[in-house]
């Protein structure tokens, strides 16, 4: 059944009908699309993005836009998005790709957009990755040749609680109770890899985590987003995949009754989200629950947290992908039909690694994965980024 519904809701993308959510008000509730999407639109350069996005007509632009009129989501998180103050490259984005429709595809607006800074490119002032040296991306809070690299950024059709929002781009990683620090292998001292006076400044999020209120109706819904660092690009201690574990682990203890209380926010506020409030985690999470680099069992714990509804979106596109282009796909232990990410044939292969996870108290409908077959007319969109774009559709209120 899995399957079959994939394969209707990629026919309802073409004929632009079946299954398209609307933000319009019902008596009790409504459904709304909630996505994520890594959409590759980082640059080399600060400036760069604003500089690609302020005229119609940038190619990846484009198709990226394509991809999103295509789903049409009502809340739409962005990752690899450049930061740019007082949203200015959103604002582009949005004006002259987002509301221009791209070969057919009908345009969108998202008259509703948040986003903040990034630890990327940020200075520890601490040589983190041990080369001698102190400066550059692996020495950054999160891995970043400037400021903003790589950040996100939350798009919607219905109201964002901007005076609302919590960042934690700033919380310590050593003020997580038991935090996996990653351990340097040389040394009898147990989770040394960082000194005690780096460990003073290092933060947990290698980006950041957002909790974005969303006003649907009457109701409040909690967009919860992140990018954890790969657990890769690194050596024996595993830093980054260390860092990836607690960063995925914030969340499932955020959203967790009793798990949250050591968590405090940007501006001091302490405590996890409420216990009867409703939410949908999403972004890039560089974890696969079976293959990959990952720690084992990282991503499962969120998965298997008690609130988290686990919606599995899949596609089509991503078995015949398998299949294809074969490598270190054919020897992995996970169903290729839940891939998002389109990654080296050799190693690690196609993974699972971009989640929307509604909480109970929201309704799932069917969720895919936008990864076209190769016959259709949007298999070219494929190539827009390493990527799928996942969704899952959601009634908010009461049935």
């Amino acid at each position: 059944m899995k399957r079959i519904a994939a394969v209707l809701t990629s026919g309802a993308l073409l004929a632009g009908t079946l299954l398209a959510a609307t933000p319009a008000e019902a008596t009790v509730g409504q459904n709304v699309r909630f996505a994520t999407y890594n959409a590759s639109l980082n640059r080399g350069a600060a400036g760069q993005l604003v500089t690609d996005l302020s005229q119609p007509g940038n190619a990846q632009a484009n198709e990226v836009a394509e991809v999103i009129q295509r789903n049409r989501p009502d809340v739409l998180l962005i990752n690899e998005f450049d930061y740019v103050p007082e949203n200015r490259a959103a604002n582009l984005f949005r004006e002259n790709y987002l509301k221009r429709g791209q070969n057919g595809a009908a345009p969108i607006d998202y008259p509703y957009a948040f986003t903040a800074p990034s630890n990327t490119g940020v200075a520890t002032g601490f040589d983190l990755d041990r080369n001698g040296q102190v400066g550059g991306g692996n020495d950054a809070h999160g891995f970043g040749l400037f400021e903003g690299q790589y950040g996100m950024l939350v798009l919607s059709k219905y109201p964002i609680d901007t005076k609302s929002v919590r960042t934690f781009q700033k919380f310590l990683w050593k003020d997580m109770p038991g935090a996996l620090l990653p351990d340097d292998p040389a040394t009898p001292a147990p989770d040394d890899w960082y000194s005690p006076r780096a460990l003073d400044v290092l933060r947990l999020s290698s980006k950041s985590h957002w909790d974005v209120p969303v006003r649907v109706g009457r109701s409040t819904v909690h967009f919860l987003t992140a990018h954890p660092t790969p657990p890769t690009f690194d050596g024996p201690e595993d830093r980054n995949g260390t860092r990836n574990n607690d960063e995925i682990r914030f969340w499932a203890d955020y959203v967790t009754p009793g798990k949250g209380r050591y968590i405090y926010d940007d501006s001091g506020r302490r405590g996890g989200l409420g216990t009867h409030e409703k939410f949908v985690i999403a972004g890039d999470y560089n974890s696969d629950p079976l293959d990959g680099d990952s720690v084992p069992g990282a991503i499962s714990r969120l998965l298997n947290a008690p609130r988290v509804i686990e919606t599995r979106p899949g596609s089509e596109g991503a078995v015949r992908a398998a299949q294809d282009q074969a490598g270190a796909n054919i020897g992995q232990k996970g169903d290729p039909f839940f891939d998002t990410g389109d990654f080296n044939d050799n190693a690690p292969g196609n993974l699972r690694i971009d989640y929307v996870l509604p909480s109970k108290g929201l309704f799932p409908w069917p969720a895919e994965v936008f990864w076209p077959l190769p016959d259709s007319p949007l298999a070219r969109l494929n190539d827009a980024s390493d990527h799928h774009l996942a969704r899952v559709d959601v009634f908010v209120g009461r049935w």
